[in-house]
């Protein structure tokens, strides 16, 4: 059974009337890409903030890798490396001298460990470069070198591909497989972006107005938004049995008196003229399936922006 690292129960943040987070509970496995999903104001940076020791819950319970005392909290949260907002980083400095400043600071030993992680993030090349003439991409990879340079065992990142062209939403992308994958660093991010979301998260959490109303597995996710057939007929029993006795079509779905059908998606003449010939009559065919987008508009009701 997979270790579970992060846990909050029903935290809430206040500012004045207002609750950013409201009463929200949810967990993070090790290993996990955990994709956070929510609205501008959702509350998506305010949790991230109070996971990440940066403001503090007005109510609520918060545990870290076991610990949920104040100073089990501060110990914990040695084992992680934040990106939330933009890094404070001199302009006139270079990549190096920006990450040497903050490994002395945070008393990090090895002067060598910041040649690794700029060459992790593909930016062991930019010498002498100021950081004021870095592109948005350089910045944002930049500020993840930083974050991971204590060798973090959870990485926190807000809306790490904000900005950033379509190159560099894939390279950055790919940075964040690699320290999954490679480090087995486990990953919480939020991203207004869903597609690209889509492409690397193995969790995902749905917040709105400050509540998480759903966490999902991507496999869960991928077989509640899978494509499939929809057929509407006039004797449903009789074409469930066509369907599995002539044609071995056995994942299907009765619902509302029409059969989801995963099978034939590229050949549905098939199934109708099996069916018709058997004379059951069709009187609907349509397809069904939603993207991660469409999915999150229709579980948080109306046309949002994520």
């Amino acid at each position: 059974m997979p270790e579970q690292i992060l846990q909050t129960r029903n935290i809430t943040k206040k500012y004045g009337t207002f609750s950013a987070v409201d009463n929200l509970s949810f967990s993070l496995q090790k290993g996990d890409i955990y994709g956070l999903i929510g609205q501008n104001g959702a509350g998506k940076t305010t949790l991230l903030k109070m996971v990440g020791g940066l403001t503090v819950p007005a109510s609520g319970e918060l545990e870290l890798f076991g610990q949920a005392s104040e100073d089990g909290l501060n110990r914990a949260r040695l084992r992680i490396g934040c990106m939330i907002e933009s890094p404070a980083f001199f302009p006139y400095l270079s990549a190096t001298e920006n990450l040497e400043y903050y490994r002395i600071q945070k008393g990090i030993s090895g002067a060598k460990r910041v040649r690794e992680v700029l060459q992790f993030v593909g930016l062991s090349d930019t010498g002498r470069k100021k950081f004021k003439d870095f592109s948005m991409g350089m910045k944002q990879r930049l500020g993840l070198a930083l974050a991971i340079m204590g060798n973090p065992e959870l990485i926190i990142l807000d809306e790490p591909i904000n900005g950033l062209d379509p190159m560099g939403i894939a390279e950055f992308r790919d940075i964040i497989w690699k320290l999954n994958r490679e480090c087995k660093t486990t990953v919480l991010l939020s991203s207004h972006i869903l597609g690209e979301l889509s492409q690397i998260a193995t969790v995902y959490g749905f917040i709105n107005r400050g509540r998480l109303i759903e966490q999902i597995s991507a496999k869960e996710l991928t077989e509640k938004c899978k494509r499939r057939l929809v057929i509407k007929v006039n004797d449903t029993e009789k074409a469930v049995r066509i369907l599995k006795d002539e044609l071995s079509c056995t994942q299907y779905e009765i619902r509302d008196s029409r059969i989801f059908v995963d099978k034939y998606m590229d050949t549905p003449e098939v199934l109708t003229d099996t069916l018709v010939k058997s004379g059951i009559h069709v009187s609907e065919l349509t397809t069904t399936g939603l993207n991660l987008e469409q999915y999150f508009i229709n579980l948080v009701g109306g046309n949002q922006n994520a």
